[in-house]
């Protein structure tokens, strides 16, 4: 189901200098080139080409304080101020559409629902590093996805916003759209050039960083979906338009999934800094908690992020409120539970997808991840043991900080805080044998 508060069709004109991303994602004809050129549709792709150059693309967003919306919040114009000015190499693009991290599903209404603006943004992107190839890395599951996207990249080039001699400016673009083989660590921008080159999807040790030596050992910047596409509103409104919305270390609006036990799941574009609270329980997002139950906690930023309790989502939905209160925003996936959900049997599910996604690079990940899924499940099974959930713990801390990308990080953070905010129902199954809540084990 697909719910949208600010884009209704009759409210659509008059939000478009609010909320952008999602203005018209709700129109099928939106995907249409013809349809998008008449909302102004490659407009900031033709002043860009036509009064700007690339330095001034740079600044533009590094004023709008845009930062990358993939998970990590690096300041985006900073991250393509990276890129050696007087290397001989050639540069490179690389949108990640690897949209894979549990409870995210934001990027693909874009990609579906808004292709030409994903494309329109990454090619500003592509001048701004004075690149002239660039690659959209998109899920390989994505099916319905990835015929949109190459239908639009394809229009595109008849229409010639890509292609040779842009416009007549001189600049060439092409693009190439690229599927993957549906590897969550394909998400990591090393991991994902690694597959760009045909190569397994490992990680890379850094530095060299990407912006330095990314793709072939070239120039190489890659920005997620999200990212690129608030790009467009950013050259054909300004940067201070753009940072009226958030707060002032977290600019701008942000697509959010809104999953689990509430009554309106869905995605939804909200400005930075709007309360969870309320993202969970106002009528026009999320409507409270499913059958009017309580709330038990939160994962606000996707799978890999710390869990927060019913007492700590009274927070702004921004970088530095989350990071406050010990968790992150990261990808925007908010994941709801209510009172009676087993935490065990979520810690299980999470740890099974971490440890079947792990590419084995590193050894703490690779077998860490593996000894946690079994002795989680042996708690939930009620066969724990005094001392297992100090165990667990004590593989956690060994797996936190000692991996090459983050995705052991991402495997354990979400334990510690299970165990830190329910400890008791950790040692409730211990002490009687069994869960205190149900779970779903004997049907997966």
């Amino acid at each position: 189901m697909f719910y949208s508060p600010v884009i209704t069709n009759a409210e659509a004109v008059a939000k478009s200098d609010k909320l952008h991303l999602f203005n018209y994602v709700e129109d099928p004809k939106q995907i249409e080139l013809k349809t998008y050129e008449s909302r102004g549709g490659y407009k900031g792709w033709k002043k860009v080409l036509s009064s700007m150059d690339s330095n001034a693309v740079i600044d533009t967003v590094k004023q709008s304080g845009l930062r990358g919306r993939g998970g990590a919040g690096f300041p985006t114009g900073m991250k393509w101020g990276f890129v050696p000015k007087d290397s001989p190499k050639p540069r490179y693009l690389c949108c990640n559409a690897d949209e894979s991290e549990p409870g995210t599903c934001k990027d693909r209404v874009l990609l579906e629902r808004d292709p030409h603006q994903v494309i329109e943004g990454m090619a500003i992107g592509s001048f701004a590093i004075k690149c002239h190839t660039m690659f959209l890395y998109i899920r390989g599951e994505f099916n319905h996805a990835i015929d949109i996207v190459e239908k639009a990249v394809e229009d595109a080039y008849a229409r010639g916003h890509l292609g040779k001699n842009i416009y007549g400016s001189g600049y060439d673009l092409e693009c190439i759209v690229h599927t993957g083989g549906g590897a969550y660590i394909c998400g990591e921008e090393t991991a994902l050039l690694n597959s760009l080159e045909g190569e397994r999807a490992m990680s890379r040790i850094r530095p060299p960083f990407p912006a330095v030596e990314g793709l072939y050992a070239c120039p190489t910047i890659v920005n997620n979906v999200e990212s690129l596409a608030a790009v467009v509103h950013i050259i054909n409104k300004g940067p201070q338009w753009y940072k009226t919305f958030g707060t002032e270390k977290s600019a701008g609006s942000k697509l959010v999934s809104l999953s689990g036990h509430v009554k309106r799941p869905g995605n939804y574009e909200i400005e930075l800094g709007f309360s969870l609270k309320d993202f969970i329980y106002d009528p026009e997002y999320g409507a409270g908690i499913l059958d009017d139950k309580k709330l038990k906690g939160v994962i606000p930023g996707g799978a890999s992020t710390p869990f927060l309790t019913p007492d700590m989502v009274d927070t702004p939905l921004d970088y530095e409120s989350m990071a406050a209160v010990g968790s992150m925003l990261g990808s925007g996936a908010v994941i709801v539970f209510h009172e009676e959900t087993c935490i065990i049997w979520v810690i299980y599910k999470l740890i099974h997808f971490f440890r079947h996604e792990s590419c084995g690079k590193c050894t703490p990940c690779r077998e860490g991840t593996g000894w946690l899924e079994k002795m989680v499940l042996k708690i939930m099974q009620g066969q724990g043991e005094p001392g297992d959930v100090e165990k667990i713990e004590d593989v956690c801390a060994n797996i936190l900080g000692r991996t090459i990308c983050p995705l052991g990080d991402a495997a354990v953070m979400p334990i510690q805080s299970a165990i830190k905010h329910w400890r008791d129902e950790w040692q409730y199954a211990i002490d009687n044998g069994k869960t205190k809540y149900k779970n779903d084990f004997a049907f997966r």
